[in-house]
């Protein structure tokens, strides 16, 4: 691995704290809305609605559903469970007011800030990008509100294309915006398959940031597990998975980290550094 000119970013749970605030802002939402919602089982509303999100918002990068479709779909298939009946125009107020509550806990992980710091003094020309699967109007306010939009050069979102992560003509794509090629850039992503495999498919070096442990979980299920080039892992993109990211990981040299503190490290001993 050379130094990266440029350092190329995730933005939902990597640098922004997207499933703390999905969490946080269905149960306001919930308390605001009372009846049978104020009494649900706070955890298994919790684990249900991240569910939909999953299902649903997939489903829209897939093409299948609309933006606003899928925020429909989620409303109306969590409301279901409580055999409440959602016509589309009160599954859309539904979620615009959740929004809301989702809205007010948007923030940044603490360790995001101080990784560009980092970096910039590790590898004093480095650029910044993003690269995002997502609507870019949606994801360019989130970015604007958590004080993130002056950090990049480039800003691409899936929306705005006709591809996604992990298809590699996305971040092909990003490299071409910065003039750089491939092995000479690296992307970091909170999901292993959609993110880091992706980014190294395309040539790029993947790093797979793994807050919540996966690898450790791995351990517990037996599956070998190697810190750097080489990761092992149980459990990915959030949906229990695929030993078979295994093989790939180790064969694309897949770098895992657990939190973006250890990220400019990789980085701090390469000759030119």
């Amino acid at each position: 691995m050379t130094v990266p000119r440029v350092v190329l970013f995730d933005l939902d749970d990597t640098l922004f704290a997207h499933r703390d605030a999905v969490a946080a802002g269905i149960l306001l939402h919930l308390d605001r809305v009372g009846g049978a919602f104020a009494t649900a089982d706070r955890k298994a509303a919790t684990v249900l609605w991240s569910a939909l999100e999953e299902e649903h918002y997939h489903s829209y990068l897939a093409g299948a559903l609309t933006f606003a479709g899928q925020r429909r779909a989620r409303a109306q298939d969590f409301t279901a469970s409580f055999d409440i009946v959602l016509t589309d125009a009160e599954a859309d107020a539904w979620f615009d007011e959740y929004f809301e509550s989702y809205r007010s806990r948007w923030r940044l992980h603490d360790d995001a800030l101080p990784c560009f710091d980092a970096l910039a003094e590790v590898i004093p020309a480095v650029r910044f990008g993003l690269i995002t699967n997502g609507d870019p109007v949606f994801q360019g306010e989130k970015i604007r509100r958590v004080g993130l939009a002056d950090r990049f050069e480039h800003v691409i979102a899936s929306g705005a294309l006709s591809f996604a992560k992990p298809d590699t003509r996305i971040f092909e794509h990003a490299c071409a915006l910065f003039g750089v090629p491939v092995e000479e850039a690296v992307y970091v992503g909170d999901r292993l398959r959609t993110d880091a495999l992706g980014a190294a498919a395309a040539g790029l070096t993947g790093v797979w940031l793994d807050r919540a442990g996966a690898s450790a979980a791995a351990v517990a299920d037996g599956v070998s597990v190697a810190d750097g080039v080489g990761v092992g892992v149980g459990v990915a993109d959030g949906v229990g998975v695929g030993v078979g990211d295994t093989d790939d990981a180790a064969r694309l040299g897949v770098l895992r980290i657990d939190t973006l503190a250890s990220l400019p490290g990789l980085f701090a001993a390469l000759p030119g550094a």
